[in-house]
């Protein structure tokens, strides 16, 4: 809506705090109980629109132009994602891709978006896609085209009202260094100077970013489409998709065979789906299940405020608003708790606002005002009310569909996609054209959410809810969500519970983090923090407890922890893993099915379990897990399935479970393999004891000798543990002394039971997973998708061990292991250990000799060394291989929050090197 009939922001304050019943609506307000519709009038604060570029015209019938036969790839939706996705699709060479738009270009919700870019984020993948965005806008774009982006670098300001928000702050400027971000920490009065007209007053400090800029999404589209018609792409407006035609293959397997439209079909085995609000619309149309929510996003546009030219432009994250520069006037938005939902996704919705809901937007502009407060006396010139997708954990929704092979999504942004547009764009098209990303993509990717929630209205509509009510909040390490949780819980969980377990969340599974003393903290539905007329939980111990770990220092319960790693060195501890994802590879192709996809020997005889990788074709770790070979048997049971030929068990990490059968069934699809992948996670649980006393104890409950003759680490049985049938597997995830039991479900609570009740008198505890990461890192294990991710080689991890690269069997990734053995590593992960008792979490920076090598992916406390740990993978400089000696001969320091601590780099565990413990030498 345009021309707000008030005089300044304040005033739009008084007006919209008024009790309820006041004459509002004489103000061209609207209620919050009103159904927000959209406006005839549309008010977008750029120069120039699309609407005054060549393009169809208001009154224009059928597609800009005709429509193809038949496509490489189709991509749906011409906002900044479908134009990232086709540009990057044509200069990757694929030649014959279309973009269909169902009206013009942008017309969504790119066209109404802030367009900021932030360099920094708490991730290092993201800045990563940041920087390529900017490298793409800001230079690529003008030199191919001659056209200008509508790029202005006038900066970024992140404002810190406390310590923790500028450790925050601290912790993405040690990452930037890594990447070549510069930013500096500014004091009060250094802000002052900067941006004379901000109030510093009740600053702790702030971060300034010089080379942060802003979008204009206009501009960016059209030359993103420029660059590709010019590389043979083509974009086809006015023409709306109406099906997804699919075809079942020889093996059962869906594919995409080609999109509809009002005007005809193109042939296709390729669909992207860049539909921003209205993706999951499209989805359905392929029967693939897409999980965001359209909410309504808002900021209002100011007059002239004189002095504000070529000023940064500012988060204020603890008031949750932004400060964005127009020219000589601001653009003012947040992010609230009680955002408005649009229940009705409308299909015809072009270039539309709602009308501005000033209950809900008031919030922002207390927070605007005292931190400029030129604006209490400047004037409003238009209001932005649109549509924005927003997703359960915050973020973008990347890659092929589970359901659907040849339907890609590139859509939940969450209000960002203009600025991570240009890096997802690029991975989206190599995801396309070599069956994977560049980059690891794993949080991004759709398959890390498992199928039964992705189907779960409510789950979604909760996370997604938190993920925007929070999305300026701190990011802190070990912060959980109150939203969507108790979805998935595994047999032990009202027993774990009730001695006092504080569970973490992990892709619908309730885990144990750690334990209690004081007595239990169950976990609340959710409040929505109030919002909608909710009631606020006044007593929850969990959100009591979840608040004290908001900290970038060692939590209140370290200590709770500590007592658990210990007893676990000293005694033994029992884990609960049953959320573990659990598989069985059956059948007459089993065995070449295992050879290609695990790059270690797992055939060996029955009995035999083997940690090994599974790879992707360029070499990079798309998981680590064990696979046990198994006797046929005739009689079926959840421990032992029958099966003719050859069967396998799998157990896999349960964050990652949904991703690791994804890409085990891709893989089995593409190479046509005969053989059954059956899903039991829900059928077992899973325990193990580790520790010293471990034997001991399991002496006592299992009817199998377990002496290191009789029972070898690496190994399985199926045994009985006080009655009942359990595979009992001797490994170990923390480097002691162990056992894992795999459990059918009704049997889980007695012999857990039986266990503890066995380990009283050895001083057996419950322990989590809080332990297992401290336990963990302390020996030298891996975790996926920290320190060992899809962009990482077992050759670069370490992990050369689990590589059959001696023998002449053929897996998947050999040939880039091969080469890049040959060629020396260009990077390698290393452990260090910091003798300052320091907490550290990840993103720290690497420095050897005075130069930034790499940054940290993962830290924790080792209890029983007594020292912080931090592993990272570590660069020369010079861009030459990584040797051995190039790691020792350094003198390093880590960068924790602007501070270095000196480090030693270790080429082997700091703990038990020689790995006597797991074998029983104590």
């Amino acid at each position: 809506m345009t021309g707000v009939p008030m005089s300044s922001l304040s005033r739009a304050l008084r007006v919209a705090v008024r009790p309820h019943g006041s004459p509002a609506h004489s103000l061209g307000l609207r209620s919050q109980t009103s159904t927000a519709g959209p406006t005839s009038e549309k008010s977008v604060p750029y120069q120039r629109t699309l609407k005054e570029t060549q393009g169809p015209s208001e009154g224009a019938q059928g597609p800009s132009r005709p429509l193809p036969s038949s496509a490489s790839v189709v991509v749906i939706g011409g906002g900044s994602l479908g134009c990232q996705t086709l540009y990057h699709l044509a200069k990757l060479g694929v030649s014959g891709a279309v973009l269909l738009e169902r009206d013009r270009l942008t017309s969504g919700t790119t066209w109404h978006t802030a367009g900021l870019l932030w360099q920094l984020r708490p991730s290092d993948v993201e800045v990563e896609l940041l920087a390529h965005t900017r490298r793409v806008v800001s230079r690529d774009l003008e030199g191919e085209t001659g056209l200008h982006t509508g790029w202005i670098q006038n900066g970024g300001l992140f404002i810190a009202s406390n310590k923790q928000r500028l450790d925050e702050y601290k912790r993405l400027m040690s990452l930037g260094k890594a990447y070549g971000v510069e930013s500096h920490v500014l004091s009060p009065a250094e802000t002052k100077k900067l941006y004379p007209l901000m109030n510093v007053d009740d600053l702790y400090g702030t971060l300034y970013v010089p080379h942060d800029g802003t979008m204009d999404p206009a501009g960016t589209c059209t030359t993103l489409t420029r660059a590709a018609t010019a590389r043979g792409a083509q974009v086809i407006e006015n023409c709306p998709v109406t099906g997804i035609r699919v075809q079942t293959d020889d093996f059962g397997v869906r594919r995409v065979a080609a999109v509809e439209t009002e005007h005809g079909s193109i042939q296709t085995p390729c669909v992207v789906n860049c539909a921003g609000v209205w993706a999951a619309a499209v989805g359905r149309m392929a029967g693939v299940r897409v999980p965001l929510v359209a909410m309504h996003h808002a900021y209002v546009v100011t007059e002239r405020i004189e002095g504000i030219q070529n000023m940064p432009n500012v988060r204020d994250h603890d008031a949750s608003v932004y400060l964005r520069l127009q020219g000589d006037a601001l653009s003012v938005g947040g992010y609230e708790n009680n955002p408005i939902f649009w229940e009705e996704v409308l299909d015809k919705f072009s270039f539309g606002l709602f009308d501005l809901d000033w209950d809900v937007f008031a919030q922002h502009i207390e927070g605007a005002v005292n931190r400029v407060p030129v604006l209490e006396k400047t004037g409003i010139k238009s209001t932005v009310c649109g549509p924005e997708s927003f997703t359960p954990d915050h973020k973008p929704l990347l890659g092929e569909a589970p359901e659907l092979r040849g339907f890609f999504l590139g859509c939940g942004f969450n209000s960002a996609g203009m600025m991570l547009g240009g890096g997802c764009g690029q991975e989206l098209a190599h995801w396309i054209i070599h069956g994977r990303p560049e980059k690891d993509m794993y949080g991004y990717d759709i398959r890390r959410f498992h199928h039964s929630l992705t189907a779960h209205s409510r789950w979604i509509r909760e996370r997604s809810h938190e993920s925007y009510a929070k999305n300026y909040s701190v990011v802190f390490p070990h912060d959980e969500p109150l939203a969507g949780r108790n979805m998935r819980k595994d047999p032990l969980h009202e027993e774990l519970l009730a001695r006092g377990c504080v569970f973490q969340e992990r892709h619908g599974w309730e885990r144990p983090g750690w334990f209690n003393p004081q007595g239990t903290a169950p976990v609340l539905d959710y409040d929505y923090y109030g919002a909608y007329g909710n009631q606020t939980h006044q007593d929850s111990t969990y959100s009591k407890l979840l608040g004290a770990e908001y900290t970038f220092d060692f939590p209140p319960h370290h200590h709770v922890i500590k007592q658990e790693c210990l007893t676990c060195r000293g005694a033994a501890a029992v884990f609960d893993m049953s959320y573990f994802g659990k598989f069985y590879l059956l059948g007459s192709d089993a065995r070449k099915a295992v050879d290609w996809l695990f790059s270690a020997d797992v055939n060996r005889p029955p009995g035999s379990t083997v940690y090994t990788c599974m790879l992707n074709h360029q070499g990079g770790v798309e998981s680590d897990l064990t696979v046990s070979c198994l006797a046929p048997g005739p009689q079926a049971s959840p421990l032992a399935p029958a099966f003719e030929g050859d069967g396998y068990y799998l157990a896999v990490g349960g964050a990652v479970a949904q991703h690791n059968w994804s890409h085990i069934s891709t893989v089995l699809q593409d190479r046509g393999f005969r053989c059954q992948l059956m899903d039991s996670s829900e059928d077992l649980g899973m325990i193990s004891i580790q520790g010293p006393a471990s034997r001991a104890i399991l002496q006592e409950v299992l009817d199998a000798d377990l002496s290191n003759e009789a029972f070898p680490f690496s190994t399985h049985k199926l045994v009985k543990a006080s009655g009942h049938l359990v595979r009992a597997m001797r490994l170990s995830f923390v480097g002691e002394l162990g056992w894992e039991l795999h459990i059918p479900r009704l049997s889980c609570l007695p012999v857990y039971r039986a266990v503890m009740n066995a380990g009283a008198k050895h001083g057996l505890v419950n322990a989590g997973y809080r332990a297992i990461d401290s336990l963990s890192i302390e020996k030298g294990y891996r975790h996926w998708h920290a320190d060992l991710r899809s962009d990482d080689s077992p050759l670069e991890a370490g992990l050369a061990f689990t590589c059959k690269l001696k023998a002449s069997t053929p897996f998947l990734g050999r040939e880039a292991l091969e080469k890049q053995r040959a060629e020396g590593l260009r990077r390698r992960l290393v452990c260090f250990t910091v003798d300052e008792k320091v907490p550290m979490f990840g993103l720290e920076a690497i420095w050897r000799n005075g130069q930034v090598v790499g940054h940290i992916r993962r830290a924790d406390f080792g209890f029983t060394i007594d020292k912080t740990i931090a592993y990272g993978y570590v660069r020369d400089p010079s861009g030459g291989p990584v040797s051995l000696d190039f790691v020792k001969s350094g003198e390093y320091t880590l960068e924790r929050m602007g501070v270095t601590y000196p480090a030693q780099a270790h080429l082997k565990s700091p703990f038990d090197p020689d790995n006597k413990r797991v074998k029983g030498l104590y």
